[in-house]
């Protein structure tokens, strides 16, 4: 815990915002059979006035939505405030299929009588996590209206048949969406309307510097340029409407340069990670033609690690 309040202070946040978030844990203490829902992010989330925004909202009791394109590190950002924060986190996946049930709980039978089996959004409320609702622009109507009296300012969830949820006061909720994606719609005014809204910014080269360095110490220098300008250039094009956000995967590239330090050779790796991501015959030629400019074929493992 100590590490990310280090990279925090070292990014320069705002003292009072992470003393505020200090005063936050020791106020509202996770209980111990909730500590295996705290875990330490993957990578720690880089950008000043972005942490500052998201922290500050939370700690007044808001709920927030993270928007914009794709490798922008919503997920990333969701991750680390939930662990800075020490509370539980519970994430939510919306599909096509997600309906209440799938978030408040199902009647069960247990102990000779109809029992609710919770869901993740009451168990967030109840234990005062901060639930996660991934693609929330993926919601059909039926999990929308939880949604509403979930995220309302009143704080309580009514469940027909059943008690009244009232949130517990550490509760929050971080929606994230990109845009464009197939089964994706438009937002209503009533849902946004609760949430305070980040346009999550495109990263920059710099930071990406940041996170491959976090991941990967062994990098040598010329072979940490080119994967830098690879993932640039790619961004470029997609920005540009060149490429579609496919081959645009943070994660396929992290796992590549995995793959690279286990042996593999640096092109086969990216062909996995970022080039296969797309399918159509076109588009996938142009991402290779990217990757050749910057990944010899000659290029073996001890080019990017050594």
């Amino acid at each position: 815990m100590e590490d990310i309040f280090k990279s925090l202070r070292e990014q320069g946040i705002n003292p009072y915002i992470l003393e505020e978030i200090q005063a936050f844990r020791e106020k509202y203490p996770a209980a111990p059979e909730l500590k295996n829902r705290i875990s330490a992010p993957e990578l720690p989330y880089y950008g000043k006035e972005v942490f500052e925004m998201a922290a500050a909202a939370l700690l007044e009791g808001e709920h927030l939505l993270l928007t914009g394109s794709k490798a922008t590190g919503k997920n990333i950002l969701a991750e680390n405030l939930a662990y800075v924060f020490g509370r539980p986190a519970y994430n939510i996946s919306f599909h096509v299929n997600t309906d209440s049930s799938s978030l408040i709980g199902t009647d069960t039978f247990q102990n000779q009588e109809v029992q609710l089996r919770k869901g993740p959004v009451y168990l967030c409320g109840e234990n005062g996590g901060f639930g996660i609702f991934d693609e929330i622009n993926m919601a059909k109507n039926d999990a929308v209206s939880v949604l509403h009296a979930t995220l309302d300012y009143r704080r309580v969830i009514d469940v027909p048949g059943y008690d009244r949820i009232r949130l517990h006061d550490a509760a929050r909720f971080i929606g994230t969406m990109n845009y464009g994606y197939a089964g994706t719609r438009e937002l209503n005014e009533a849902l946004i309307s609760r949430f305070l809204v980040i346009e999550m910014p495109s990263v920059n080269e710099e930071t990406l510097e940041r996170i491959l360095r976090d991941l990967f110490q062994d990098f040598k220098e010329e072979g940490l340029r080119q994967i830098l300008g690879l993932f640039m250039d790619l961004q470029t094009k997609a920005a540009n409407n060149e490429i579609s956000t496919k081959a645009l995967d943070l994660r396929g590239l992290i796992g590549a340069l995995k793959t690279v330090r286990a042996g593999l050779s640096p092109l086969q790796a990216v062909r996995m990670g970022i080039v296969n991501k797309s399918f159509d015959l076109f588009e996938r030629e142009m991402v290779e033609d990217i990757v050749m400019t910057r990944i010899p074929a000659s290029w073996t493992a001890e080019d990017i690690f050594g």
